[in-house]
This record gives C-alpha cells, sequence and structure tokens, in this order.
C-alpha cells in the first residue's frame, strides 16, 4: 500500500483504462453512499483535482452528502491485469449547470443527455493497493439504457420532474438542476 499527495502520470494512465469506478459519501446521521459508475464520465483536471459528469438517476445522494459534509471517495480497481485498487480521497462540490464555472467544466467532458451536474473533488490524498483480491473480468458492452432514457425526455417536462426533488432519501437538502447543458 502506498499514499501520494498529487495524481502522477502512472495515475492518469491507469484512471483512463478503467471503464468504471465507485463513488462513497457520508453524512452525519445518513446512510453511507456508494454508487458504481460507467461511461466516459471521468476526468483528472490536473495534478490536485479530479471530476466526475453525473447524470440524472435513481437520487442525489452525492449532492446531499457533499453539501453537508464534504467528504468523498473515488475507488477505481483494475479487472484485468496488472491488479491494482486505487483510490482517491478529497473534499467535493456539486456544480449544476446553473452555477458559474459549469460550461467550462462541461466542455471537458463528452456530452451526454440527463447531466444533472459535475463533482469536482479536490484531492487529498491517493492510496493504491494490490487489488490482488479482486476477480478478473472483461467489459462486455456499455449499457445505453440511461442515456436513451434521457435523450427521449423533454427538457422542460425534466426539468419540472427534477423540481420537486429538493432532498435526499435522508431529508437532506439537495439543489436541483434548473438548466439543460447544451
Amino acid at each position: 500500500m502506498e499514499f501520494f499527495d498529487r495524481v502522477t502520470d502512472d495515475h492518469r494512465g491507469f484512471i483512463a483504462k478503467q471503464p468504471m469506478f465507485f463513488v462513497a459519501t457520508a453524512a452525519e446521521g445518513a446512510r453511507i453512499n456508494l454508487s458504481p459508475k460507467g461511461m466516459d464520465s471521468f476526468r483528472v483536471l490536473d495534478d490536485a483535482t479530479v471530476a466526475y459528469l453525473d447524470l440524472g438517476g435513481s437520487g442525489n445522494e452525492t449532492q446531499a452528502h457533499l453539501a453537508a459534509d464534504g467528504r468523498i471517495t473515488i475507488m477505481f480497481c483494475a479487472f484485468d491485469n496488472p491488479a491494482l485498487i486505487l483510490r482517491i480521497y478529497g473534499h467535493g462540490r456539486a456544480v449544476l449547470p446553473q452555477d458559474a464555472g459549469f460550461a467550462e467544466l462541461y466542455a471537458r467532458f463528452d456530452p451526454l443527455p440527463g447531466t444533472r451536474q459535475v463533482f469536482v473533488i479536490d484531492v487529498e490524498s491517493i492510496q493504491t493497493s494490490c487489488g490482488w483480491g479482486v476477480p478478473r473480468m472483461t467489459l462486455e458492452a456499455e449499457r445505453q439504457t440511461l442515456v436513451k432514457y434521457h435523450a427521449q425526455y423533454d427538457p422542460a417536462a425534466y426539468l419540472k420532474k427534477v423540481a420537486t426533488r429538493t432532498s435526499s432519501i435522508d431529508g437532506l437538502p439537495v439543489r436541483p438542476q434548473t438548466v439543460i447543458p447544451a
């Protein structure tokens, strides 16, 4: 196990090869949130900052937890060789389409229908470990269901629907999206 205080070129290369990652957040009195993420939605912005594109889905726990506590862990693990687990520990924040700076962040990603926000994480430390207990698996294909769902949704109806979602499953406040990204 090794710790680093910055994202290295080796870390960037490893992250770029992984088809999925996991996000964990927690807030006092709330459930721990752990979510798998896929698609081409993660970016290393610089050696101290990473970000990921978040699409509307089942809930908005990550935003609620980051507003309440800020702590976030991102985990990548290799399902091929060489085995490796990489965790990014940091503090994060949500940048919604109506927020200043969103357009600049969003331009770093390929546009995806249903984009709700970009989570920006200030890296505090990175930990790597062997990953020898992680099974070897291969990616068959990315699922297109979420993108197709959002692509067919009328933007005005979508914004009306999300306007009512002002709290997490544990009652923590969330800011609803009010603009569809261009």
